[in-house]
């Protein structure tokens, strides 16, 4: 086993720097931290070395890292991963050998996903299609959407109806099951009209809330034959379940799907984003215009994306009214609508700024 020996705090927060075009060193500023990331007697390297079939040489506060261009870059990605989950933690606690390779190989898979899409010029990406299930994106912002979903862990999709934000997350989520890449599919919806209440429906529970969840049944439908659907589903590798079943839970290894986000508590909406588990990606889909849950209540979206619009691991794409793909009619709906939206609200904006005038002139008085 090597020692690491850790004595310097003079380099930045783990900036790499190429040295050839198979070796990188990258250098960490917490020396503390980076021990905690090697692991006991580096440990947590050598594994790193066995599985990709790369050299790690510590030196001081940084670590280089030597092999194939791709394998390299895998490590590279995953070791900076780590280091940044530590930072979240606070640098009390370690990672275990299983975050390590969890982490390595997550990085892995993500790089097969862009495969399909790096180096695409914009007009090249509205032709992305997903393989197994023949989508293919119609419009460049759905391109975009389809290439988050391959880059980022979390994505956010906010825009109207009609433009592809469920349809496309679940298309993808079923690609990566296909494949082998997640271990299965959680799809969840809020059951708004219900108020929560679902005793008061008839039935037993799973037609209770059959009707709210009926259009994520219908986006699978499109995506596989009732057998093999069915098979998923008797095997749990096919979930679908309202909001409130999603509570206590982390999900591991899965695509996990939120449609109708605008219709959460902000929350509902921090209880969903930390079902998070290793391995996973994550997708919420709504508008934000579209809020059917109690008017005074604050939108667990709308909450959401200003704290999340920044973060570095996750993105958002806002949809508008020109990429809907439905009936032409609907688009121009869809832009009617937006119209009267943007004058209701010019005009209580010029409401509020005349009763401000007429407040300082009262006060003047």
């Amino acid at each position: 086993m090597k020692k690491t020996r850790l004595t310097s705090h003079s380099f930045s927060e783990s900036t790499p720097v190429a040295l050839a075009p198979t070796s990188v060193v990258l250098s960490f500023e917490d020396i503390d931290r980076l021990a905690l990331l090697c692991g006991v007697h580096d440990a947590h390297l050598v594994c790193l070395e066995k599985e990709a079939g790369v050299s790690i040489y510590p030196k001081g506060n940084t670590l280089s890292v030597v092999g194939e261009p791709l394998s390299v870059a895998h490590v590279v990605r995953a070791l900076q991963r780590l280091y940044g989950a530590l930072a979240s933690m606070g640098g009390e606690h370690g990672v275990s050998q299983e975050s390590v390779m969890a982490c390595y190989d997550e990085e892995r898979r993500r790089q097969r996903l862009l495969s399909s899409v790096e180096g695409m010029d914009e007009e090249r990406k509205a032709s992305i299609r997903i393989h197994q299930h023949g989508v293919v994106a119609r419009r460049l912002m759905q391109a975009r959407y389809m290439e988050a979903m391959a880059r980022y862990p979390v994505v956010f999709a906010e825009g109207p109806a009609g433009t592809g934000k469920t349809y496309l997350s679940i298309a993808y989520a079923a690609s990566m099951l296909v494949s082998g890449d997640v271990e299965r599919i959680v799809l969840s919806r809020p059951a708004v009209e219900a108020g929560e209440r679902l005793g008061f429906l008839p039935g037993d529970m799973k037609e209770k809330v059959d009707p709210y969840l009926r259009p994520l049944y219908d986006a699978l439908n499109d995506m596989m034959s009732p057998h093999t659907l069915a098979r998923y589903r008797d095997r749990g590798m096919i979930e679908v379940a309202p909001l409130a079943f999603m509570r206590g839970r982390t999900l591991r290894n899965a695509f996990i799907i939120l449609d109708e986000a605008q219709n959460t508590t902000p929350i509902q909406m921090k209880m969903f984003l930390t079902r998070l588990g290793e391995g996973s990606h994550m997708v919420i889909a709504g508008d934000a215009s579209q809020v059917d849950s109690i008017p005074s209540s604050r939108s667990g979206l709308t909450d959401a994306l200003e704290i999340f619009s920044s973060m570095d691991d996750v993105k958002v794409i806002h949809f508008t009214e020109r990429d809907s793909v439905r009936h032409p009619l609907v688009q121009k709906m869809l832009e009617a609508y937006g119209r009267k939206a943007r004058q209701a609200n010019m005009a209580e904006e010029g409401r509020r700024q005349k009763a401000h005038r007429g407040h300082g002139e009262h006060g003047e008085e």
